[in-house]
Protein backbone atom coordinates (compact mmCIF):
# COMPACT_ATOMS: atom_id res chain seq x y z
CA UNK A 1 0.00 0.00 0.00
CA UNK A 2 1.65 3.39 -0.82
CA UNK A 3 1.69 6.30 1.80
CA UNK A 4 -1.43 8.51 1.91
CA UNK A 5 -0.90 12.36 1.03
CA UNK A 6 -1.31 12.83 4.56
CA UNK A 7 1.67 10.10 5.55
CA UNK A 8 3.81 11.98 2.52
CA UNK A 9 3.34 15.49 3.81
CA UNK A 10 4.80 14.18 7.35
CA UNK A 11 7.91 16.00 8.87
CA UNK A 12 9.24 16.07 11.97
CA UNK A 13 11.03 18.34 13.46
CA UNK A 14 13.90 18.61 16.71
CA UNK A 15 12.73 20.67 19.61
CA UNK A 16 15.22 21.43 21.78
CA UNK A 17 15.55 21.15 25.44
CA UNK A 18 18.50 23.07 25.99
CA UNK A 19 19.83 25.33 23.96
CA UNK A 20 23.57 26.97 24.89
CA UNK A 21 24.47 30.51 23.82
CA UNK A 22 27.74 32.74 24.05
CA UNK A 23 29.98 32.01 20.76
CA UNK A 24 30.12 34.25 18.52
CA UNK A 25 31.04 32.70 15.36
CA UNK A 26 29.76 29.29 13.80
CA UNK A 27 30.17 26.67 15.94
CA UNK A 28 32.33 23.33 14.23
CA UNK A 29 33.01 20.86 16.79
CA UNK A 30 30.96 19.68 20.16
CA UNK A 31 32.72 17.21 22.41
CA UNK A 32 31.03 15.62 25.85
CA UNK A 33 32.85 14.79 28.91
CA UNK A 34 32.35 11.02 29.25
CA UNK A 35 30.24 11.42 32.73
CA UNK A 36 27.52 13.53 30.12
CA UNK A 37 27.40 16.42 32.70
CA UNK A 38 29.95 18.91 30.24
CA UNK A 39 30.23 19.68 27.13
CA UNK A 40 33.62 21.43 25.17
CA UNK A 41 32.81 23.22 22.23
CA UNK A 42 35.06 24.76 19.85
CA UNK A 43 34.11 28.05 17.75
CA UNK A 44 35.46 30.32 14.98
CA UNK A 45 35.27 33.00 17.59
CA UNK A 46 38.74 31.95 18.40
CA UNK A 47 37.20 30.18 21.54
CA UNK A 48 37.00 27.28 23.21
CA UNK A 49 33.88 26.75 25.72
CA UNK A 50 33.26 24.53 28.42
CA UNK A 51 29.31 23.91 29.06
CA UNK A 52 27.92 22.88 32.85
CA UNK A 53 24.57 20.35 32.24
CA UNK A 54 24.00 19.60 35.60
CA UNK A 55 20.28 20.67 35.88
CA UNK A 56 19.74 24.15 37.55
CA UNK A 57 23.65 25.55 36.05
CA UNK A 58 23.14 24.87 32.18
CA UNK A 59 25.31 27.80 31.50
CA UNK A 60 29.32 28.39 30.05
CA UNK A 61 32.04 27.75 32.57
CA UNK A 62 33.80 30.95 32.23
CA UNK A 63 36.86 29.99 33.75
CA UNK A 64 37.73 27.17 31.35
CA UNK A 65 37.37 29.43 28.54
CA UNK A 66 40.19 28.92 26.27
CA UNK A 67 41.08 31.74 24.01
CA UNK A 68 42.99 30.61 20.66
CA UNK A 69 43.06 30.99 16.78
CA UNK A 70 40.02 29.28 14.61
CA UNK A 71 39.18 26.34 16.83
CA UNK A 72 38.33 23.43 14.26
CA UNK A 73 38.49 20.10 16.58
CA UNK A 74 37.65 19.46 20.36
CA UNK A 75 37.89 16.15 21.81
CA UNK A 76 38.37 15.03 25.66
CA UNK A 77 39.90 12.11 26.66
CA UNK A 78 38.03 8.76 27.85
CA UNK A 79 39.46 9.01 31.54
CA UNK A 80 38.55 12.50 31.26
CA UNK A 81 42.68 13.32 32.11
CA UNK A 82 42.85 15.64 29.19
CA UNK A 83 41.26 18.53 26.94
CA UNK A 84 42.52 18.34 23.25
CA UNK A 85 41.80 21.84 20.63
CA UNK A 86 43.08 21.83 17.39
CA UNK A 87 42.94 24.79 14.66
CA UNK A 88 44.25 27.75 13.59
CA UNK A 89 44.51 29.88 10.60
CA UNK A 90 46.99 30.02 7.64
CA UNK A 91 50.60 29.32 8.58
CA UNK A 92 49.91 29.30 12.35
CA UNK A 93 48.46 25.64 13.56
CA UNK A 94 47.73 25.20 16.74
CA UNK A 95 47.12 21.91 18.86
CA UNK A 96 46.56 22.20 22.35
CA UNK A 97 46.79 19.54 25.02
CA UNK A 98 45.81 20.77 28.78
CA UNK A 99 45.34 18.52 31.58
CA UNK A 100 42.30 18.88 33.69
CA UNK A 101 43.37 18.35 37.06
CA UNK A 102 47.12 20.51 37.18
CA UNK A 103 45.82 23.07 34.03
CA UNK A 104 49.06 22.56 32.53
CA UNK A 105 49.03 22.87 28.82
CA UNK A 106 51.02 21.42 26.04
CA UNK A 107 51.42 22.95 22.81
CA UNK A 108 52.04 20.50 19.71
CA UNK A 109 54.50 21.19 16.83
CA UNK A 110 54.63 19.94 13.73
CA UNK A 111 51.96 20.46 11.40
CA UNK A 112 52.42 23.15 8.87
CA UNK A 113 48.97 23.99 8.56
CA UNK A 114 46.05 24.29 10.18
CA UNK A 115 44.47 20.98 12.35
CA UNK A 116 41.08 19.90 11.03
CA UNK A 117 40.50 16.66 13.11
CA UNK A 118 41.54 14.59 16.30
CA UNK A 119 41.11 11.69 18.55
CA UNK A 120 42.32 10.31 21.83
CA UNK A 121 43.46 6.81 21.94
CA UNK A 122 40.40 4.81 23.72
CA UNK A 123 43.61 4.43 26.76
CA UNK A 124 44.22 7.91 26.62
CA UNK A 125 47.70 7.87 26.11
CA UNK A 126 47.56 8.75 22.54
CA UNK A 127 46.54 11.54 20.37
CA UNK A 128 45.98 11.91 16.62
CA UNK A 129 45.88 14.75 14.49
CA UNK A 130 45.14 15.55 11.06
CA UNK A 131 45.72 18.97 9.53
CA UNK A 132 45.27 20.85 5.72
CA UNK A 133 48.87 19.58 5.27
CA UNK A 134 47.73 16.71 4.48
CA UNK A 135 49.63 14.61 6.60
CA UNK A 136 48.49 12.63 10.15
CA UNK A 137 50.73 12.44 13.13
CA UNK A 138 50.73 11.30 16.28
CA UNK A 139 51.26 11.91 20.14
CA UNK A 140 52.67 10.91 23.29
CA UNK A 141 49.63 13.20 25.99
CA UNK A 142 51.99 12.47 28.93
CA UNK A 143 55.17 14.24 26.91
CA UNK A 144 53.94 16.55 24.44
CA UNK A 145 56.36 14.53 21.80
CA UNK A 146 55.34 13.31 18.43
CA UNK A 147 55.06 9.27 18.19
CA UNK A 148 54.67 8.55 14.87
CA UNK A 149 54.41 10.34 11.63
CA UNK A 150 53.86 11.68 9.72
CA UNK A 151 51.64 9.91 7.62
CA UNK A 152 51.49 11.37 4.07
CA UNK A 153 48.09 11.20 2.62
CA UNK A 154 46.77 12.60 -0.64
CA UNK A 155 44.58 14.97 0.49
CA UNK A 156 43.47 17.54 3.29
CA UNK A 157 42.46 14.91 5.69
CA UNK A 158 39.09 15.50 6.91
CA UNK A 159 38.81 12.67 10.09
CA UNK A 160 40.66 10.47 11.78
CA UNK A 161 40.32 7.88 14.15
CA UNK A 162 42.42 5.10 15.92
CA UNK A 163 40.98 1.68 16.25
CA UNK A 164 40.45 0.51 19.99
CA UNK A 165 43.74 -1.13 20.48
CA UNK A 166 45.04 2.12 19.19
CA UNK A 167 47.27 -0.46 16.56
CA UNK A 168 46.28 1.30 13.60
CA UNK A 169 44.67 4.17 11.83
CA UNK A 170 41.85 5.26 9.75
CA UNK A 171 42.03 8.59 7.77
CA UNK A 172 39.37 9.92 5.50
CA UNK A 173 39.89 12.79 2.99
CA UNK A 174 38.59 16.45 3.56
CA UNK A 175 36.61 15.61 0.14
CA UNK A 176 35.28 12.21 1.60
CA UNK A 177 36.50 10.66 -1.69
CA UNK A 178 39.83 8.89 -0.31
CA UNK A 179 39.86 6.55 3.10
CA UNK A 180 43.43 4.89 4.17
CA UNK A 181 44.51 2.88 6.71
CA UNK A 182 48.14 2.83 8.13
CA UNK A 183 49.92 0.75 10.65
CA UNK A 184 50.67 2.92 13.65
CA UNK A 185 53.98 0.46 14.65
CA UNK A 186 55.61 0.39 11.56
CA UNK A 187 54.12 3.85 10.42
CA UNK A 188 53.09 2.21 6.84
CA UNK A 189 50.02 2.87 4.72
CA UNK A 190 48.38 -0.23 4.54
CA UNK A 191 45.39 -0.27 2.30
CA UNK A 192 44.18 3.22 0.16
CA UNK A 193 40.59 3.57 -1.27
CA UNK A 194 39.58 6.31 -3.44
CA UNK A 195 41.89 9.12 -5.31
CA UNK A 196 42.97 13.03 -4.85
CA UNK A 197 40.13 14.89 -6.68
CA UNK A 198 41.08 18.59 -6.71
CA UNK A 199 37.88 20.16 -7.66
CA UNK A 200 34.84 18.85 -5.36
CA UNK A 201 32.97 19.32 -2.03
CA UNK A 202 34.17 18.72 1.38
CA UNK A 203 32.53 16.01 3.80
CA UNK A 204 34.37 16.38 7.36
CA UNK A 205 32.02 14.16 9.16
CA UNK A 206 34.12 11.34 11.53
CA UNK A 207 34.53 7.59 10.83
CA UNK A 208 34.72 5.36 13.31
CA UNK A 209 35.55 1.51 13.76
CA UNK A 210 33.15 -1.47 14.13
CA UNK A 211 32.49 -4.59 14.53
CA UNK A 212 35.80 -5.07 16.54
CA UNK A 213 38.18 -2.99 14.45
CA UNK A 214 37.21 -5.40 11.46
CA UNK A 215 35.22 -2.63 9.77
CA UNK A 216 35.55 1.17 9.13
CA UNK A 217 32.09 3.59 9.12
CA UNK A 218 32.35 6.48 7.01
CA UNK A 219 30.18 8.95 4.64
CA UNK A 220 31.98 8.27 1.32
CA UNK A 221 31.77 9.47 -2.34
CA UNK A 222 32.50 6.93 -5.19
CA UNK A 223 31.17 9.37 -8.02
CA UNK A 224 33.75 11.54 -9.65
CA UNK A 225 30.95 13.57 -10.83
CA UNK A 226 29.20 13.99 -7.76
CA UNK A 227 30.38 16.72 -5.12
CA UNK A 228 28.01 15.43 -1.96
CA UNK A 229 29.54 12.27 -0.09
CA UNK A 230 26.18 11.84 0.69
CA UNK A 231 25.97 8.06 1.72
CA UNK A 232 27.39 6.01 4.62
CA UNK A 233 29.17 3.04 4.11
CA UNK A 234 30.80 0.43 6.28
CA UNK A 235 34.26 -0.79 4.67
CA UNK A 236 36.50 -4.40 5.19
CA UNK A 237 39.51 -2.57 7.23
CA UNK A 238 41.86 -4.92 5.65
CA UNK A 239 40.43 -4.51 1.57
CA UNK A 240 38.41 -1.60 2.03
CA UNK A 241 35.72 -2.64 0.55
CA UNK A 242 32.35 -1.96 1.76
CA UNK A 243 30.48 -4.86 3.63
CA UNK A 244 26.53 -5.08 4.15
CA UNK A 245 23.84 -2.25 2.98
CA UNK A 246 25.00 1.79 2.99
CA UNK A 247 22.99 3.94 4.87
CA UNK A 248 21.16 5.69 2.01
CA UNK A 249 18.51 8.62 2.31
CA UNK A 250 20.57 11.68 2.40
CA UNK A 251 20.59 13.98 -0.57
CA UNK A 252 23.40 16.28 0.20
CA UNK A 253 26.62 15.78 1.60
CA UNK A 254 26.93 14.02 5.07
CA UNK A 255 28.43 16.80 7.60
CA UNK A 256 27.98 15.22 10.90
CA UNK A 257 27.77 11.61 12.05
CA UNK A 258 27.99 10.11 15.50
CA UNK A 259 27.54 6.40 16.82
CA UNK A 260 26.24 5.36 19.98
CA UNK A 261 29.01 4.04 22.44
CA UNK A 262 27.17 0.68 22.67
CA UNK A 263 27.23 0.38 18.49
CA UNK A 264 23.21 0.26 18.48
CA UNK A 265 22.03 3.83 17.00
CA UNK A 266 23.76 5.91 14.40
CA UNK A 267 22.66 10.06 14.11
CA UNK A 268 23.91 11.86 10.74
CA UNK A 269 23.60 15.46 9.71
CA UNK A 270 23.36 17.02 5.84
CA UNK A 271 23.43 19.70 4.04
CA UNK A 272 20.00 18.83 2.68
CA UNK A 273 18.05 19.95 6.30
CA UNK A 274 17.61 16.43 7.88
CA UNK A 275 19.01 15.03 10.78
CA UNK A 276 18.57 11.39 10.56
CA UNK A 277 18.67 8.49 13.18
CA UNK A 278 19.03 4.93 12.31
CA UNK A 279 19.31 1.48 13.98
CA UNK A 280 23.32 0.60 13.17
CA UNK A 281 23.44 -3.40 12.72
CA UNK A 282 19.76 -3.49 10.31
CA UNK A 283 20.47 -0.09 8.26
CA UNK A 284 17.01 0.79 9.13
CA UNK A 285 15.70 4.39 9.10
CA UNK A 286 14.33 4.79 12.25
CA UNK A 287 13.35 8.89 12.03
CA UNK A 288 13.84 11.67 9.86
CA UNK A 289 13.64 15.13 11.31
CA UNK A 290 13.78 18.82 9.65
CA UNK A 291 16.95 20.42 11.06
CA UNK A 292 17.82 23.74 9.18
CA UNK A 293 21.56 23.70 8.42
CA UNK A 294 22.96 21.27 10.49
CA UNK A 295 26.65 21.27 10.82
CA UNK A 296 27.79 18.42 13.23
CA UNK A 297 26.28 16.65 15.99
CA UNK A 298 27.20 14.10 18.63
CA UNK A 299 25.30 11.80 20.78
CA UNK A 300 25.67 11.94 24.43
CA UNK A 301 27.31 8.55 26.18
CA UNK A 302 24.57 7.08 27.35
CA UNK A 303 22.64 7.93 23.69
CA UNK A 304 19.59 9.90 25.60
CA UNK A 305 20.23 13.48 24.39
CA UNK A 306 21.96 14.44 21.22
CA UNK A 307 23.41 17.68 20.48
CA UNK A 308 24.07 19.48 17.34
CA UNK A 309 25.45 22.79 15.50
CA UNK A 310 24.24 24.67 12.84
CA UNK A 311 25.24 27.42 10.40
CA UNK A 312 22.25 29.99 9.34
CA UNK A 313 23.50 33.07 9.27
CA UNK A 314 23.87 34.61 12.71
CA UNK A 315 22.62 31.49 14.49
CA UNK A 316 25.89 30.44 16.72
CA UNK A 317 23.99 27.93 19.35
CA UNK A 318 24.14 24.14 20.27
CA UNK A 319 20.91 22.36 20.78
CA UNK A 320 20.65 19.51 22.65
CA UNK A 321 17.75 17.41 22.59
CA UNK A 322 16.48 14.56 24.11
CA UNK A 323 16.52 10.94 21.68
CA UNK A 324 12.79 9.73 21.31
CA UNK A 325 12.42 6.76 24.16
CA UNK A 326 10.76 4.71 21.11
CA UNK A 327 13.81 5.29 19.14
CA UNK A 328 16.16 4.24 21.60
CA UNK A 329 13.73 0.76 22.54
CA UNK A 330 13.51 -0.08 18.59
CA UNK A 331 17.33 0.23 17.93
CA UNK A 332 18.27 -1.78 21.17
CA UNK A 333 15.39 -4.10 20.26
CA UNK A 334 16.97 -4.58 16.64
CA UNK A 335 20.74 -5.06 17.79
CA UNK A 336 19.22 -7.89 20.07
CA UNK A 337 17.09 -9.46 17.33
CA UNK A 338 14.23 -8.88 19.39
CA UNK A 339 10.50 -7.70 18.30
CA UNK A 340 10.02 -3.68 19.10
CA UNK A 341 6.53 -2.24 19.61
CA UNK A 342 8.07 1.27 17.97
CA UNK A 343 8.42 2.25 14.44
CA UNK A 344 7.39 -1.43 13.05
CA UNK A 345 6.63 0.92 9.73
CA UNK A 346 9.59 0.87 7.39
CA UNK A 347 10.65 4.71 6.47
CA UNK A 348 10.93 6.25 2.68
CA UNK A 349 14.47 7.45 2.80
CA UNK A 350 13.01 10.99 3.17
CA UNK A 351 11.49 9.88 6.59
CA UNK A 352 7.61 9.69 5.41
CA UNK A 353 6.10 6.43 6.74
CA UNK A 354 5.70 3.80 4.38
CA UNK A 355 2.79 1.01 4.88
CA UNK A 356 2.97 -2.44 5.30
CA UNK A 357 0.62 -4.70 4.46
CA UNK A 358 -0.43 -6.79 8.06
CA UNK A 359 1.06 -4.11 10.10
CA UNK A 360 -1.38 -1.57 12.03
CA UNK A 361 0.21 1.79 12.03
CA UNK A 362 1.70 3.49 15.68
CA UNK A 363 1.59 6.96 16.14
CA UNK A 364 5.33 8.23 16.66
CA UNK A 365 5.81 10.62 19.56
CA UNK A 366 7.46 13.34 19.51
CA UNK A 367 7.68 16.88 20.94
CA UNK A 368 5.66 19.77 19.41
CA UNK A 369 7.63 21.46 16.72
CA UNK A 370 9.60 23.98 17.35
CA UNK A 371 12.16 25.78 14.99
CA UNK A 372 15.71 27.08 15.72
CA UNK A 373 16.04 30.60 15.07
CA UNK A 374 15.07 31.92 11.67
CA UNK A 375 16.94 33.74 9.55
CA UNK A 376 15.95 35.64 6.38
CA UNK A 377 18.72 34.33 4.05
CA UNK A 378 20.59 31.40 5.75
CA UNK A 379 24.25 31.13 4.34
CA UNK A 380 27.38 28.67 4.64
CA UNK A 381 29.61 29.40 8.02
CA UNK A 382 32.21 32.43 7.09
CA UNK A 383 35.89 30.81 7.20
CA UNK A 384 37.06 34.36 6.99
CA UNK A 385 39.13 33.43 4.09
CA UNK A 386 43.22 34.06 4.20
CA UNK A 387 45.67 34.56 1.28
CA UNK A 388 45.82 30.97 2.01
CA UNK A 389 42.13 30.11 1.85
CA UNK A 390 39.33 30.93 0.23
CA UNK A 391 35.84 29.89 -1.23
CA UNK A 392 35.57 28.04 -4.35
CA UNK A 393 33.04 29.93 -6.37
CA UNK A 394 31.32 26.49 -7.70
CA UNK A 395 31.76 24.60 -4.30
CA UNK A 396 31.06 27.06 -1.01
CA UNK A 397 34.16 25.33 0.13
CA UNK A 398 37.64 25.75 0.87
CA UNK A 399 40.96 25.55 -1.17
CA UNK A 400 44.43 26.75 -0.47
CA UNK A 401 46.26 28.55 -2.32
CA UNK A 402 47.86 26.41 -4.39
CA UNK A 403 45.05 24.71 -5.65
CA UNK A 404 43.08 28.48 -6.36
CA UNK A 405 45.88 29.52 -8.98
CA UNK A 406 44.82 26.04 -11.01
CA UNK A 407 41.79 26.48 -10.77
CA UNK A 408 41.47 30.19 -11.87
Amino acid sequence: MAPTQKEAAMKLIMTPSITLKGHGNWIGCISYFPDGQRMISGSRDKTARQWDLKAGNLKEIEAARDVCDEVWAVAVSRDSRWIVTGGGDYERPELKASEVETGIVKKLQGHSEAINCIDISEDSTLLASGSFDKTARIWNLDTGKLVAGPFKSIDWVGAIRFSTDSKKLAVKSWAGKCLEVWDVQSQKLEERKGEYISDTGFSSAPIFWTNKNNNILASFNFNTEDDHAKTIYEFDALTLETVGTPFKGHTKHVSGLALSFDGVLLASASRDHTIKLWAFESRQLLVSFDVQHPITLILSPDSRTLAYSTYTGDDYKIYICNTPPNVLTRSSAIAHKKPARAFSDPLNPDGTRRSVAGCRKRPIHVIPAVHPPPTKDPQQPSFRPSKRFRLSPRMDTLWPASVNSLIS
